[in-house]
């Protein structure tokens, strides 16, 4: 029997009991749906985050009181008694650091905004020096950055996010227009380019200041985040943070042996970091889908029993006519994977329109690998044969005699 053929009389099986059918899809279509959904979420989450790091560059790091990643209390309470880093301590490494191509600190709280009647809350304050929009590869869309002189003068002046622009300025240029930051007015020199929202939260509700006219209206106690570009990855990098970190602990006065009482944090270990816990959450959901997919399996393969049960008499009148037990194998086989096939096609879409929607909803990303898309036609596919072979293998066998005499 010709492949075209068994395909042709598997779908007209499948078509006229549409309900069972159906019904039996729905395991495999649920199984493929949670991988394809896990899958897309996982590859978003991790190009957000190696876009958003790496839009820092590979050769930039920073240098702060406490770790970005803490996993225990223990260890916070730790990091909690170390001292601020300064504002002196930005001073000491930008003027001291022969491999440093730039360097700057970033000071950050939040507040309200306001301008005439309209307000925003929930504004984070930045407190940059001049440098920092530049590490930080932040593009100014309108406008332009911080300067030199508004960092020496502690300048009121800022550069706004487009929320704030939208919110306060609706249908007016901001350059040039005043705003209140904590009753401070500054005059808006710049607009940054739109960074849209992660998980629900917008990027985009932010004020830069220059850090000095920042603290003099917060107080210059608080801890910063020193920023530093090595001016490439690698040996540079490495050169570069160790050059800070000598710095830093002879104006720390660290003694010799003791840990630094600092954090230098490169991107790539973040990075690497954030992709090992995303990996290892991809494989724990992706096994409890693959079990959801296994049930299926089984789903089609109690459905294909049922199905050589009622069509033992066709079977038998198949080998009288001439039909060989692979023929009728093959057949089944076909009858299966197609099953199986469908379904994972309606998991691939369900799994997309899933991961769509929580990206809508939350605002957490999501990236449609193809690989992942050809995975999952794979894996129903393979269930769908693999748990089709026994029923298969039964219909075979029949005794074409004992089949004819089987009743309607």
């Amino acid at each position: 029997m010709e492949f075209k053929e068994a395909i042709k009389l598997a779908l007209q099986s499948l078509w006229q009991n549409k309900l069972r059918t159906a019904l039996t899809l729905l395991g495999v279509t649920i199984g493929v749906t949670s991988v394809i959904a896990v899958v897309t979420l996982v590859n978003g989450a991790n190009s957000y985050v190696t876009t958003k790091f790496s839009s820092y560059g590979a050769d930039v790091f920073t240098v702060s009181r406490m770790p970005s990643l803490i996993f225990s209390s223990e260890e916070y309470e730790r990091y909690q008694k170390r001292k601020n880093v300064l504002y002196d301590d930005y001073v000491y490494v930008r003027d001291n650091c022969k491999l440093c191509v730039a360097t700057g600190a970033l000071q950050t709280t939040v507040a309200k905004v306001v301008r005439g009647t309209n307000s925003v809350t929930d504004t984070t304050i930045r407190g940059y020096t001049w440098q920092m929009p530049s590490l930080q590869n932040l593009e100014i869309a309108e406008g332009r950055g911080l300067t030199q002189v508004d960092e020496d003068h502690a300048s009121h002046v800022a550069i706004i996010g487009t929320d704030i622009r939208d919110n306060l300025f609706p249908g007016v240029d901001p350059l040039g227009l005043e705003l209140r930051v904590d009753g401070q007015p500054y005059t808006v020199v710049g607009v940054a380019q739109k960074q849209g929202s992660t998980l629900g939260e917008s990027q985009d509700n932010w004020v830069a200041v220059p850090l000095t006219a920042y603290q003099k209206t917060y107080g210059t106690a608080d801890s910063v985040v020193i920023y530093v570009k090595a001016g490439s990855a690698g040996p540079a990098l490495d050169a570069a943070g160790d050059e800070v970190r000598v710095l830093m602990r002879s104006k720390r006065h660290d003694a010799p042996g003791a840990e630094d009482s600092f954090e230098l944090d490169v991107n790539n270990t973040l990075v690497g970091f954030f992709s090992t816990v995303t990996h290892w959450f991809g494989a724990v959901a992706g096994a409890i889908a693959l079990i959801s997919l296994a049930v299926g399996g089984i789903v089609i393969m109690n459905i294909m029993l049922v199905s050589v049960t009622e069509r033992t008499r066709e079977v038998g009148i198949r080998k009288a006519l001439g039909a060989r037990g692979h023929d009728i194998m093959l057949q089944f086989l076909v009858e299966s994977g197609a099953m199986a096939l469908v379904g994972g096609i309606f998991g691939v879409l369900g799994g997309i329109a899933v991961a769509q929607g929580v990206t809508l909803a939350l605002g957490f990303p999501s990236t449609v690998a193809l690989w992942s898309v050809l995975a999952g036609l794979a894996m129903a596919t393979s269930t769908g044969i693999f748990f089709g072979v026994y029923p298969a293998r039964k219909a075979a066998k029949l005794d074409p005699i004992v089949a004819l005499r089987a009743e309607l």
